[in-house]
């Protein structure tokens, strides 16, 4: 797969099918629009292309920092996993925002990349304050000769995939909804960076972590089961995520992963969390010893959980 962020690196090819959006969380639904993307091209004998923004076009329109499921190497990853061609990567500005739907389909496709199909999201909005819809786009592939695929929602039991409910998921620490309709367990990475120590004083040494991006969503505060992705291998530990109220009334929110049967320093590697599943709440306890025999009650538990997640480890390897 290549990736550009320039559309004069991408020569003109009109069979070339194409998707267009945000795609945060590469979920189910995305999965399933990215695999048909990839399959009407290699019908066509033409290319498939991925078209995203960087960064989130919510975090330009309102100023305000966007809380991302994936990352862009994270989504460059899965489309690069599923067979896609090219993954353009457009700068979104303000200035760039601006465009009509019209104006922006037709100088970026219609006329400098080319298109012959355009595969999206039944509720896909585009261009100057999300004008354009698939009626624009079935008009404009009327006008400029390219066929217009709209995928139905997909649904996981009741409820439709989006990432709007994802991110609803994981911030109240519900994990294996998220995970149902992400299609595989939300993960988080980062940098081993150095701690107060406390946890080994309790017998439970914690590698904290400092995210990769300061726009990736961190679950709800708690306690979590978790994979734990290192030296190319996979672990398992119990992750905590809050600010520690048995020790201090105004914490700063930490991410730290007890590994279990683990012993090496490994500050400054880079690492990645899989949550597999949430085990309790943060809870402030009365003494440290309190807190220590929970503790205790955790890794039991997560023990217990191993067997059942064996699969996540062999995957990861």
């Amino acid at each position: 797969m290549k990736v550009v962020r320039n559309r004069d690196d991408i020569p003109y090819e009109k069979n070339t099918v194409l998707t267009l959006g945000s795609f945060d969380g590469v979920h189910r639904a995305h999965q399933e629009l990215l695999v048909e993307v990839v399959r009407m091209a290699r019908e066509r004998n033409g290319r498939s292309l991925v078209v995203t923004f960087d960064p989130h076009p919510k975090e330009v329109l309102t100023g305000m920092p966007a809380p991302l499921l994936t990352t862009l190497e994270e989504k460059e990853a899965v489309c690069r996993d599923l067979g896609i061609d090219l993954f353009y990567v457009i700068p979104f500005t303000y200035e760039f925002s601006r465009q009509s739907s019209r104006e922006f389909f037709v100088s970026y496709f219609v006329e400098r990349i080319g298109v012959s199909v355009v595969v999206e999201g039944y509720d896909h909005h585009f261009g100057r304050d999300r004008e354009g819809s698939i009626e624009e786009l079935l008009r404009l592939g009327k006008e400029f000769e390219f066929s217009v695929v709209a995928m139905k929602p997909v649904y996981v039991g009741e409820e439709i995939v989006s990432s709007s409910k994802i991110r609803q998921h994981l911030s109240a620490g519900e994990i294996e909804k998220a995970t149902r309709l992400l299609g595989r367990p939300y993960s988080l990475s980062g940098v081993v960076v150095q701690g107060d120590g406390r946890g080994r004083t309790l017998g439970y040494p914690t590698a904290n972590i400092r995210p990769s991006s300061d726009r990736k969503l961190i679950p709800a505060n708690g306690i979590y089961f978790v994979q734990v992705k290192l030296h190319g291998g996979g672990y398992f530990g119990m992750l905590s995520i809050g600010v520690r109220p048995t020790f201090t009334s105004r914490g700063r929110r930490t991410v730290e992963v007890n590994i279990l049967d683990f012993q090496e320093d490994i500050y400054g590697k880079p690492i990645e969390i899989v949550f597999l599943k949430r085990l309790r709440d943060e809870l402030k306890f009365a003494s440290a010893q309190e807190l220590i025999e929970q503790m205790h009650r955790d890794k039991e538990e997560s023990l217990k959980l191993i067997p059942f997640f064996s699969w996540s480890t062999s995957i990861s390897q």
